[in-house]
């Protein structure tokens, strides 16, 4: 079963996706789980801010959980290690569509206002929306809702709410079930 969770900035959806896991993990004793991080890792010295936001994420995350670090390929990085005895959680979606803007010419087009064509993005993200339904065991996505805000004057930062927004939706028109963060707390909305 493929879930995704959504909610803005410090929300608590990552805190949920966590506990979702753990859950899953305790009810069996066969069962583990895979944390499957989407960030660029990156010196610290060229962005100290995300090196701690990432070592908070690893000192939350029990010692027995495996660790798969994949910024571009997610739907091959999932296909690898989905089993039927293991949870597989993908923190985040956000990083991971920055991460296709980015290595493709999107970013780069959107800033010369030239007309967007980037085939990495369209091919990820097709092949993420083709294995997600077909994957076993339990998949949990965490993603970022960031359309509740105004429109971003920049063209990079208005591409890339139009793209979060439009992945968002793909993705969870193919899980099972959707939720919402808001201030910790959960609101399923399917």
């Amino acid at each position: 079963m493929a879930q995704l969770i959504i909610g803005g900035a410090r929300s608590g959806k990552s805190s949920l996706a966590e506990q979702r896991a753990k859950d899953w993990a305790g009810a069996a004793p066969d069962r583990e789980v895979i944390y499957l991080a989407t960030a660029q890792v990156r010196p610290s010295a060229e962005d100290p801010e995300m090196a701690q936001r990432l070592a908070h994420h690893r000192a939350r995350r029990p010692a027995e959980w495996g660790l798969v670090e994949e910024p571009l390929h997610l739907a091959l990085a999932l296909a690898e290690n989905a089993a039927p005895n293991r949870c597989v959680l993908v923190d985040c979606l956000t990083l991971w569509l920055t991460n296709l803007l980015f290595a493709g010419d999107a970013a780069r087009q959107a800033e010369a206002h030239l007309p967007i064509q980037c085939p990495l993005l369209a091919e990820e993200t097709g092949a993420l929306l083709d294995c997600l339904p077909t994957l076993p065991g339990e998949i949990i996505l965490v993603s970022n809702e960031v359309g509740w805000g105004i429109v971003p004057m920049h063209p990079v930062s208005r591409l890339f709410g139009d793209e979060q927004g439009r992945l968002n939706q793909r993705v969870a028109a193919v899980c099972t079930q959707v939720t919402l963060v808001a201030a910790g707390l959960p609101l399923a909305l399917k």
